[in-house]
């Protein structure tokens, strides 16, 4: 599970709603990380890495660690952790795409300690350096259990970085994409995949012209999107139209996440102005 912007915050739900809400999330990501199996370009590189960092952490923080990554889809991230010199990374996946995770991973898999579950039961002891979750913990509908299980698995000292949908500087995305989502998320893949591609012409047009006219998330279009390859952007669109949940945090909603597992010296940065990394510590002993 990993993405990009797209959602509503679901509030008012019971548990069993939010639990049913959250299998039905995993079984989406399942569906898409074996349909959309590839990383390429830009797209699987540690320079994305470190722009998800956004400047709380540096290659450095990844370098001879134990990381563990919770939600890893297809691998991406986890091959960005190694490619950035992990010592170890606990790859953490639920769903139906854990066989792709472990194929994309193949190469390295004596580096990769597999977990084919929720994040909330990743063990307790594995004295992890870092744990990081990217585009995932906005998927889980009481992301709570997750984050107090990376704090107990941390060594003292250790540090976690999430990044997370923004709500501020949103506005007029969440204006057009939260009714689009109502539909996109109960139609089949492959209507989805149409519209998709039909929408991925009008983001080719939109990147355009943010060559020439500064629009909005302009420097995150000209900076990040368009240099992926076409074929990601679409995979970018399905990413956020597809998922049964998603929410976007204020910026005191994310503080908070990481507060109220007991990480200290939680520090926040406005990536490119329209999502949060947020990192904290677990206190030393």
């Amino acid at each position: 599970m990993s993405g990009l912007e797209g959602g509503e915050s679901g509030k008012g739900q019971g548990a069993g709603a939010a639990a049913d809400l959250g299998s039905r999330t995993i079984d989406d990501f399942g569906e898409q990380w074996t349909n959309y199996r590839d990383n390429p370009g830009y797209y699987g590189t540690v320079e994305l890495l470190e722009d998800f960092f956004s400047g709380l952490l540096t290659l450095a923080d990844v370098r001879d660690s134990r990381v563990a990554d919770i939600g890893s889809g297809s691998g991406r991230i986890v091959n960005m952790l190694l490619d950035a010199g992990a010592a170890r990374v606990v790859a953490v996946e639920p769903s139906a795409a854990f066989s792709v995770l472990k194929t994309n991973t193949a190469a390295r898999a004596d580096k990769v300690i597999y977990v084919n579950g929720r994040g909330e039961f990743l063990p307790s002891d594995l004295d992890l350096d870092l744990v990081v979750s990217m585009g995932v913990l906005h998927h889980i509908p009481d992301p709570a259990p997750v984050v107090d299980a990376a704090f107990q698995a941390l060594r003292p000292g250790g540090q976690m970085l999430v990044w997370l949908y923004g709500r501020e500087g949103n506005g007029l995305y969440l204006a057009i994409v939260e009714p689009l989502r109502a539909v996109t998320k109960r139609i089949p893949h492959g209507a989805l995949v149409a519209v998709c591609s039909m929408l991925n012409v009008a983001l080719d047009a939109y990147i355009l012209a943010c060559r020439f006219v500064p629009l909005p998330m302009r420097g995150y279009m000209r900076n990040v999107l368009e240099r992926m390859p076409r074929s990601v952007r679409r995979l970018i669109i399905y990413d956020q139209l597809n998922p049964a949940y998603a929410k976007y945090y204020s910026r005191e909603e994310a503080e908070l996440l990481l507060q109220a597992a007991g990480f200290t010296d939680v520090r926040l940065s406005h990536r490119h102005g329209y999502s949060w990394s947020v990192v904290g510590r677990k206190p030393a002993r």
